[in-house]
């Protein structure tokens, strides 16, 4: 594994933990993760491996953890104690780091948010989806719409930095019913809302629903009515969209998603974990089996790439148009060259002259009416 290039040394960086288990599979997901539970300590063990293993990858100071899946929610107080141990020990983590367990709602009893609460954990995302049962029931959810209430309100008691996932373009929702789960996430006071489209990944049981006519096809103009349905409560209820998808209250915008977008260096453990150290991308086998033998070896099972220029400047364009910061025309010159930002402004001029991009103080935005088109733009912008 490649160590960091020296433009990212001594800068703050993130772990994220790939927590394999759920207790059944939705049917949009296309995530790495196993309805069995057998392999749970012998993972657990694994990662804390892989943490040893690669404990000297990244210089600084480790700023956020982020515990993500699959369902987080399923480790015990033990293995979370066992991971905490095993980075604390191993290494230097902030005085304020920002951590995130992701949970599902059916999971957080008060006795498990209690559980929560013990540990260094600080911040829950809870994968709501949605406060009506007929929608949670065509995506397989485990949990029922009362526990979504119920688990959120739960939660406040005891956490305040809380996010919400909803998603939104699900077959047969309606502008109504997509209205009224904002009214229900916005009356709840929660302070950070992370809103998805729902995609048709390949190999998943919506696609094979909608191939065979049980479940109508995703209809893409509703998704995008359902955006700008989004874009008009969240800002009349004072959250920030800083990103595409992430809507905050000031101060509750997730530092670890702002992290990939400003392109810092991010550690990934756990099977299918994908790393950034500025200069290599990697990512760990999916497959639970083969990584925890492989890493039993003390072998890494992982594979990487060198980014070109190239590849950095589309990486860059793609996540700067889809955060609220935009694309600097000078950080292009500065580190891609005059060629990028002579490129990038010719093709950027019939976006501009359609609306679509807005050009000031030398930054190109996004305009309100071309966000739900943010990924097309950012490809038209792209070196290819």
């Amino acid at each position: 594994m490649a160590m960091m290039n020296s433009e990212n040394k001594n800068k703050g960086f993130g772990l994220y933990l790939h927590i394999p288990f759920c207790k059944q599979a939705c049917h949009y997901c296309d995530f790495h993760f196993s309805t069995s539970l057998k392999k749970k300590k012998e993972l657990v063990n694994a990662l804390c491996t892989e943490l040893l293993l690669r404990k000297n990858e990244l210089d600084g100071i480790v700023e956020t953890i982020y515990f993500g899946g699959g369902t987080p929610s399923l480790l015990s107080s033990e293995e979370l104690q066992q991971i905490f141990e095993t980075i604390y020990l191993n290494f230097k983590v902030s005085e304020n780091p920002e951590i995130t367990l992701e949970a599902n709602p059916d999971d957080l009893s008060k006795q498990q948010i209690l559980k929560f609460t013990n540990s260094q954990i600080n911040r829950l995302s809870i994968g709501i989806q949605s406060f009506f049962e007929e929608d949670l029931k065509l995506m397989n959810r485990a949990h029922k719409a009362s526990e979504a209430l119920e688990s959120i309100k739960e939660a406040k008691q005891y956490f305040e930095n809380i996010s919400i996932d909803l998603i939104y373009g699900i077959p047969g929702m309606g502008n109504e019913r997509w209205k009224r789960n904002l009214e229900i996430a916005l009356s709840l006071d929660v302070p950070h809302l992370s809103c998805y489209a729902l995609t048709v990944e390949p190999k998943t049981a919506l696609k094979k629903f909608i191939e065979k006519g049980i479940v109508p096809p995703v209809d893409e103009e509703a998704a995008k009515q359902h955006y700008e349905i989004l874009l008009s409560e969240t800002e009349k209820a004072g959250l920030e969209n800083y990103e595409f998808s992430n809507f905050g209250k000031p101060g509750f915008h997730s530092r670890n998603n702002t992290a990939y977008w400003e392109g810092k260096p991010y550690l990934g453990i756990g099977p299918s974990a994908h790393s950034y150290d500025g200069k290599f991308r990697s990512w760990n086998i999916a497959n639970n089996t083969k990584y925890i033998k492989s890493i039993e070896a003390g072998e890494l099972p992982s594979e990487k790439e060198l980014l070109s220029k190239q590849d950095k400047y589309n990486e860059y364009i793609m996540t700067g148009l889809r955060t609220k910061k935009g694309v600097s025309l000078g950080k292009v010159e500065s580190e891609f060259g005059k060629k990028y930002s002579e490129y990038l402004l010719k093709q950027a001029e019939n976006l501009l002259k359609n609306n679509l991009l807005i050009l000031e103080n030398e930054t190109l935005k996004i305009s309100k009416k071309g966000k739900f088109l943010s990924d097309g733009i950012a490809a038209d912008l792209f070196f290819v």
